[in-house]
């Protein structure tokens, strides 16, 4: 019931306006990574996912040849080395894990914990995280397209 209560509840997108979310998000990603002077070399598409219009996990190849995931999308953009995780999937995993643990540093802070600003970028980091995981432990997610017609 409350699965089919998220079905209903997500937007609508035609295919024209998902594929412009996407061409948006990877766009919005080369320029956070270009500004963290980091230059990319390719996006491995394959490898990538989308969660339209919610969340984009993207892995790229930098020109001196490392990996990265990052994340973006209606969450804060974030990257991790791909070292911390073998798929799509698991980046998000730890990346929601990672978001909890900068939200908890707040919190503990009692200087943060003064800081209307911080408290509320604590909350949004949990919230974001939270989110993420719900979408990491949803196994129809990650379902490959010939699994999704066999299901």
């Amino acid at each position: 019931m409350a699965q089919e209560q998220a079905q209903n509840a997500q937007p609508q997108m035609t295919e024209e306006q998902a594929s412009a979310w996407v061409r948006e998000q990877f766009q919005a990603a080369n320029k956070y990574l270009a500004e963290q002077g980091i230059i990319t070399d390719r996006v491995l598409t394959k490898e990538s996912r989308y969660l339209v219009p919610y969340v984009a996990i993207w892995k790229f190849t930098t020109q001196d040849r490392k990996e990265l995931w990052l994340v973006n999308g209606d969450v804060p953009t974030d990257v991790v080395g791909a070292k911390a995780a073998k798929d799509a999937r698991e980046a998000m995993r730890h990346i929601s894990m990672q978001w909890q643990l900068k939200a908890q540093a707040i919190i503990d802070d009692p200087k943060a914990s003064q800081d209307p600003e911080q408290q509320k970028y604590a909350n949004y980091l949990i919230s974001r995280a939270e989110g993420i995981y719900e979408a990491v432990a949803n196994d129809a997610l990650w379902q490959s397209p010939e699994e999704k017609g066999n299901s």
